[in-house]
């Protein structure tokens, strides 16, 4: 079973707003299927979390509901469902595999084991299994449940930082190095990661959370010195303590800070934080210089489900800040915690994905345009995931590709490969090459050749059956290796093409060095054919590219051709070798073999 522990949070009193629920409802709702009159409350303002099943100790059985805060005049709080006031709660929270059985005596269990293991230590605050909980909580999301079981408070030394109670330390001093910034006077990060342990000892119930720096700081530092940089952070301190939305605020390091803000709608939010950054976007010394900042802020419903990792998904916004002369703002939306999730999980998960042989190669014929005969395939992995569905590339590609688990994926499509095309020699079927994707990320690797050689002669693969696809923006992290790696390739037998031809920027000048042997011209070149408007410029481009491929003595092959006209079209032009869904789709290897090789 794949457990993620997330984080120990704090849930002040609220409402739990639910409908009663037969066993049936239950078992529907783990499996996503939420009653439409809790459902139409998921996104309402003031709700502290999703729609979820509870146990609740004092209802003695399992509803189905969602939470809001209390008191607020801005929340329409539902009026024809039941409700019961929670108190203020403490809670560990856990991912599980969406696969599991749940029921709350297996909840019981599973928190009972995470007790053995983890007490819950914080630096502010201790915490233990509440043996008698008022609420458990089960919520459902992409292929997982996240589970709230109470925990309770038995050491709270959080109220001692968030009052400054220097009595409960050995030294002013020591309290004011661990706790205050020397440069701005400001608390520091260990200071507010107090407040999101234990916010309910400042009686704050939700908040929002918001992770900003200056864009460029180092500037300031150079052209105008220290004394001028050390003023700019000074003045956002003061800014952000005198401004009436911030509950508490941090310099966490350099120029970064943090906010707890009050909650409120996103666009009043936004204008908030516009109209703060506005205010504090000169610098003393140069009128004439503007600052600009870029800030990540996690609306109240994911800070409060964060905890004390908040910081994490405030970053992650602050991250996509990529403008220049502007202040960015970026609010973390869901899609950024199911991305940061599903990419951890898979990475957790790959590897029985392996042994349960759940990644599937498909392959996509080529056709020679003249003849209108097979010339080869392209092998693409698809996953079976779980053996339930499959995936679509995009959902675990792009994840792969960042942290190197491609290379294992890039080698289960090759050993695939090979075991067929052994199996088709000895069975007299007629080999075509089959081209093979070489991930950029792998070229580093000092192995990488012997690694691919090895698995081709394990299973007595000729080297010109095997075709070594290279994406074009693969060229540019280190040309010089780079050449070197695939000359090494082309010399023991095998074929390399260049994929994705056009989408670079500096494909022109490798040209002449890359020892290539098919140019495979991108699908964007080949969608400009069209009956009508039909571009002259495009059809220019799209035939140069072709005429300087053949004369430099490359095969030509277009990817992405869906229609006749552009088959046509293709092959006036010079084409060679034409691979898309006007002759085929990518198809499992049996169905290739009966097509093809029969």
């Amino acid at each position: 079973m794949f457990i993620n522990k997330l984080n120990q949070l704090y849930k002040p009193k609220r409402t739990l707003y639910y409908i009663e629920a037969s066993k049936e409802d239950i078992l529907a709702f783990y499996e996503g299927v939420v009653p439409s009159s809790v459902e139409k409350y998921a996104n309402a303002f003031g709700t502290y979390d999703y729609p979820g099943a509870f146990f609740v100790r004092s209802l003695q059985k399992e509803v189905i509901g969602i939470e809001f805060r209390n008191d607020d005049p801005q929340v329409e709080y539902p009026t024809e469902l039941k409700s019961i006031e929670l108190d203020a709660s403490f809670f560990y929270s856990v991912e599980i595999d969406h696969d599991e059985k749940i029921d709350f005596p297996f909840i019981r269990n599973l928190f009972e084991e995470i007790a053995k293991e983890d007490d819950a230590h914080r630096p502010y605050s201790d915490l233990c299994i509440e043996e008698e909980p008022e609420v458990i909580g089960v919520f459902h999301g992409y292929k997982k449940f996240r589970i709230l079981h109470e925990w309770k408070l038995y050491n709270d030394k959080a109220v001692h930082v968030i009052n400054d109670d220097h009595d409960q330390f050995p030294k002013e001093d020591l309290y004011r190095f661990a706790f205050k910034d020397p440069i701005t006077g400001n608390h520091n990060w260990s200071h507010i990661e107090a407040f999101l342990e234990v916010p309910g000892d400042r009686q704050i119930n939700d908040y929002a959370f918001a992770h900003f720096d200056f864009k460029q700081f180092r500037v300031i530092n150079e052209a105008y010195g220290h004394i001028a940089a050390n003023k700019a952070l000074s003045n956002i301190v003061k800014a952000m303590n005198e401004a009436d939305f911030v509950y508490a605020s941090a310099r966490c390091h350099n120029d970064n800070f943090a906010m707890l803000l009050k909650d409120m709608p996103e666009p009043e939010l936004k204008q908030k934080l516009q109209e703060f950054f506005e205010k504090n976007s000169v610098l003393e010394e140069d009128p004439n210089y503007k600052i600009y900042y870029k800030c990540g802020v996690v609306p109240m419903r994911r800070a409060m489900l964060s905890g004390n990792r908040v910081a994490d998904a405030a970053k992650m916004a602050q991250a996509l800040c990529t403008g220049q002369n502007c202040t960015e703002i970026i609010f973390y939306t869901d899609k950024m915690h199911d991305d940061l999730s599903w990419r951890n999980y898979i990475k957790a998960y790959v590897e029985t994905a392996i042994e349960q042989d759940e990644f599937v190669v498909y392959l996509q014929p080529k056709f020679d345009i003249n003849t209108e005969k097979i010339k080869g395939a392209e092998a693409l992995i698809r996953w079976n995931y779980k053996n339930k569905e499959f995936l679509a590339p995009y959902r675990f590609i792009p994840f792969f590709e960042k942290d190197g688990t491609i290379a294992k994926i890039d080698d289960l499509v090759l050993k695939k490969v090979c075991v067929n095309l052994e199996r088709w020699k000895k069975e007299g079927k007629p080999l075509y090459p089959i081209s093979v994707n070489l991930s950029r990320s792998r070229m580093y690797d000092k192995n990488l050749i012997d690694k691919l050689v090895s698995i081709v002669d394990t299973y007595g693969v000729d080297h010109h059956l095997i075709d070594f696809e290279l994406t074009e923006s693969a060229t540019y992290d280190n040309m010089e290796h780079m050449l070197s790696v695939l000359r090494e390739l082309r010399d023991r037998g095998f074929k390399i093409s260049m994929d994705d031809f056009g989408t670079g920027y500096s494909s022109l000048s490798l040209l002449t060095q890359m020892p290539i042997d098919t140019l495979k011209i991108d699908k964007s070149f080949v969608d400009t054919i069209a009956d009508d408007a039909e571009r002259k410029e495009d059809i220019i481009v799209l035939q140069h590219i072709i005429t300087l491929a053949k004369e430099l003595g490359f095969v030509c092959l277009a990817e992405g051709a869906e229609r006749r006209i552009q088959i046509d079209r293709l092959r006036d032009l010079g084409c060679d070798i034409i691979q898309g869904y006007y002759y085929s789709k990518p198809i499992p290897m049996g169905e290739y073999e009966e097509k093809y090789l029969s």
